[in-house]
């Protein structure tokens, strides 16, 4: 990032960025606002964000001592050194920021990914009522306090009056300045506390799971699924099913008929191909099966072909707010010879599907049921988004 928001000539707003964590629970030789992640390190995450909420704001970064210079290549912003506590951090913030600053967001860099409309609601409340603000989540876990040393449960804590906190947290600058005087370093958990402690009002506004900290390592791998969120929004479902061979001639598999192919026995067509790609389907978002879809007997679907439980899958895919992107299907048996058909099936269930579908075939060296020439299985994985 080589440019800011432009910044008013006397903005009223401040943004401390605190990144002078030292990382020793991420196991890094750095501090942690300095790891990498996605070829940006997270402090530079944060400021894009920052930016971003066009707030016109002065942005004072309070780094490890040391570390000032890592920021010659940003442009509208202040860099200065830290102390040995995040209190002391803060206060060092709040002395570099310009006398026409009233209002001021603290915002941790560990907090790296928290999206700009965040800034601009706590920035707008703590201008509309003059009080603090800071964003929440509710709690959905339930909560119990234990004794500290033999680790057993003491009591239960009503999560309806429970919030989780993040950052940025915003203020009146006179009103935290003051408080933060009369705080000691250790004494609060963060500057709401400090705020609350002076006897000052904080309001909340929502909050945002993108504004989860990152603290532990794994919180690594969770911050690169919410950059790259078509990862998130993917799923995956696998399904398979199994037919015997019937007595008469006519074979429905994959979507093809083969008239000299003996039947598969079922209360449908016994299209194994087919039934398998339904229930992959339907696994991705945990819609159940094919047989709880239509159910195995009932008379509307008695000899119905694949078709039929494939668009039915679609739709509850589609009421689910998801779509298809591929499936592969394994038919697995002796018979029917799939090679020289294997490109028409292919066509015919991706038209079925609405994405493409890969069709193998293989056999099973004459063990169990397929091996023995007595039926055929399919196993079948398929592929989806989020709309």
């Amino acid at each position: 990032m080589t440019a800011q928001s432009p910044v008013s000539a006397e903005p009223t707003v401040g943004v401390i960025l605190v990144a002078a964590g030292s990382g020793h629970r991420m196991g890094a030789e750095i501090p942690k606002a300095f790891i990498t992640i996605d070829g940006q390190r997270l402090v530079d995450h944060a400021l894009h964000r920052i930016a971003d909420a066009a707030l016109g704001a002065q942005i004072v970064v309070v780094v490890p001592a040391g570390f000032e210079s890592k920021f010659s290549e940003f442009r509208g912003i202040d860099v200065i050194a830290g102390g040995s506590s995040r209190h002391e951090s803060v206060s060092a913030g709040l002395k570099a920021l310009l006398p026409s600053v009233n209002t001021v967001l603290v915002h941790d860099a560990a907090r790296a990914l928290a999206p700009s409309d965040v800034f601009l609601r706590i920035a707008e409340t703590v201008a509309a009522t003059g009080h603090g603000a800071v964003p929440v989540l509710p709690v959905v876990d339930a909560l119990k306090t234990i004794d500290p040393v033999t680790g057993t449960l003491t009591g239960l804590l009503d999560r309806n009056t429970l919030r989780a906190v993040q950052t940025p947290q915003g203020f009146v600058r006179a009103d935290l300045e003051r408080a933060h005087a009369q705080a000691s370093a250790g004494d609060h958990q963060d500057d709401a506390a400090v705020y609350l402690a002076a006897g000052y009002v904080v309001e909340t506004v929502p909050g945002a799971v993108e504004g989860f900290k990152i603290t532990h390592p794994e919180d690594m791998s969770r911050a690169e699924q919410e950059l790259h969120p078509e990862g998130r929004n993917l799923r995956v479902g696998s399904g398979s099913d199994v037919h015997a061979f019937g007595e008469a001639r006519g074979l429905y598999l994959a979507g093809l008929y083969f008239a000299d192919e003996f039947e598969l026995s079922g209360h449908s067509d016994g299209d194994a191909a087919s039934h398998a790609i339904v229930d992959a389907l339907l696994a991705t978002v945990q819609l159940g099966d094919i047989g709880g879809m239509v159910g195995t007997a009932d008379p509307r679907f008695e000899g119905a072909h694949g078709d039929v439980f494939i668009r039915e899958a679609l739709a509850r895919l589609s009421d689910a707010g998801f779509t298809p992107v591929n499936v592969t299907v394994q038919i697995i048996g002796n018979r029917p010879k799939m090679a020289g058909r294997r490109a028409e099936a292919e066509r015919v269930l991706s038209e079925w599907v609405g994405a493409p579908v890969s069709v193998s075939a293989t056999t099973s060296d004459g063990l169990g049921l397929t091996g023995e020439g007595r039926g055929i299985a399919a196993i079948a994985t398929a592929l989806v988004t989020r709309r």
